[in-house]
């Protein structure tokens, strides 16, 4: 061993990774340039990002990767979908960054008609079995609408149908929202169109339809894919505005139909169920007013009739008044004859009456003696009442100072009154403060005293003063100072 790598004795010609790479990449596209591969669309989660998607295709044994770049996306039919059996059209090519080999596809079918239709019909199941289908939740559409949107392409015969039947029936206002009708991305762009339409708040600046249509014109099942869309049956079944359905002929059906409020065979019937004919109203109108004048007209001749028979029943003014009136008429003759008599016998009493101020004078005479009579005993009676009122004003005043009752009688007895500054009673010892100023009064008068402790009893008397704001004499008695 010397250290140094044996010669190989192989003369096989040597090959770098891409140069392999390379060869069988030419090999494969060269040999498989275009080709239509039958299988099971497995692990499809959608568009990437970049617009590409990227998925499989396999059958019982095997499993080819796939690829539909984004511009061939938007050219497809319809959508690719998890499960769904397809035909791809395409060619072969190998990914040399992981060895693989992949289709990359320039068309998608799908795999015959009872493909589309198992899926249509397993999707239909799984819609149906939460309610969405129900004819309960359905709302109705409105009779008069003033608005009335449309999704559908704003370049076909479609939106030229429905408009012109709507001139031609109740001319009102038409608010188109453009989608695309066919392809992958029609039945995400009806939904959106739907949701917009709910979205539009009343009374701004574009008007609110009242019913919204959707509509297309007919084609083949692949065609009419994106009316199938999950996402657009969800939108209209959460619409709160009534949807009609228009999609195709008269006997084709898609998702859609089963969700909407109502169903059009076509377009232009859609036209005819959303509005009323204008002509037909006015002449319904014509007619109601025609049938309410009639009624109103029969009904005021019935009343009328019926008034005239009631007053037929009833008596007439002079039926009611004439008996009232003729006692009326009665009561006023003997009122003037007796009044009448009565003047003249009056006439005749005062006639026979000869007017003499004797009475008069005898009257007055008569009173004058009465008022002399009771004012002498009133003069007699007066001074006796006096005496007796004095007399028991007397026994009392005696039966007072018998008992000793009064004030008088007290303080006579040796008993003093101790007035404070204000006259208050001062009824306890506790009441009397040092230096206080103190009123004394006695049966004959009154003295004034300042208190003191009763420790300088020797000492200088001093002179009383009188108690601010007392009279010298509030009982009316003497005073000893």
């Amino acid at each position: 061993m010397n250290g140094t790598l044996p010669e190989s004795r192989s003369n096989a010609t040597e090959y770098t990774v891409s140069e392999i790479s390379g060869a069988l990449k030419r090999t494969v596209e060269d040999t498989f340039g275009n080709v239509r591969v039958r299988g099971e669309i497995s692990g499809y989660r959608g568009p990437h990002s970049s617009g590409h998607a990227y998925f499989a295709l396999k059958d019982d044994r095997s499993r080819l990767e796939a690829v539909v770049w984004r511009g061939t996306m938007g050219r497809l039919k319809f959508r690719p979908e998890e499960g769904m059996e397809v035909i791809a059209s395409g060619k072969l090519t190998t990914y040399p960054g992981s060895s693989k080999y992949q289709i990359v596809i320039d068309n998608l079918e799908p795999a015959g008609a009872g493909a589309l239709m198992a899926l249509l019909e397993e999707r239909k199941r799984r819609l149906q079995a939460e309610g969405l289908f129900d004819a309960a939740r359905k709302q109705l559409l409105p009779y008069m609408p003033r608005v009335i949107g449309v999704v559908t392409s704003p370049t076909g015969a479609v939106i030229r149908d429905i408009i012109h039947r709507t001139k031609d029936r109740f001319p009102l206002h038409i608010v188109v929202w453009p989608v695309r009708v066919q392809g992958e991305t029609a039945g995400a762009e009806a939904a959106a169109a739907v949701q917009g339409f709910n979205a539009l708040p009343s009374g701004g600046s574009i008007a609110r339809p009242d019913v919204v249509i959707v509509a297309r014109g007919g084609g083949s099942l692949e065609d009419l894919w994106g009316f199938n869309d999950e996402a657009l049956v969800r939108a209209v079944a959460a619409s709160g505005i009534p949807v009609i359905s228009a999609v195709g002929h008269e006997t084709d059906w898609t998702l859609i139909d089963l969700v909407a409020d109502a169903r059009a065979p076509t377009p232009t019937g859609a036209a005819e169920i959303a509005v009323p004919v204008r002509s037909e109203l006015e002449a319904t109108l014509a007619r109601l007013g025609a049938r309410l004048a009639g009624c109103t007209s029969r009904n005021l001749d019935r009343h009328r009739q019926a008034v005239r028979a009631a007053a037929r029943a009833l008596p007439s003014p002079d039926q009611l008044l004439g008996v009232k009136r003729r006692r009326f008429d009665e009561a006023e003759s003997r009122l003037e004859r007796a009044l009448s008599i009565c003047i003249e016998r009056q006439r005749t009493r005062w006639a026979a009456v000869r007017l003499s101020p004797l009475p008069l004078i005898r009257l007055k005479d008569t009173a004058r003696t009465r008022l002399q009579v009771a004012s002498r005993r009133h003069d007699q009676a007066l001074p006796a009442r006096l005496d007796r009122l004095r007399s028991r004003l007397t026994q009392a005043d005696r039966l007072l100072a018998t008992l000793k009752l009064s004030e008088q009688a007290i303080l006579e007895r040796g008993y003093a009154l101790v007035l404070d500054q204000s006259g208050a009673l001062v009824r306890r010892a506790a009441q009397v403060s040092i230096e206080q100023a103190l009123e004394l009064r006695f049966a004959d008068g009154a003295a004034y005293a300042i208190a003191t402790d009763g420790n300088d009893r020797k000492s200088e008397p001093r002179t009383p003063t009188k108690l601010p704001g007392r009279s010298k004499n509030p009982s009316g008695q003497g005073s000893l100072f």
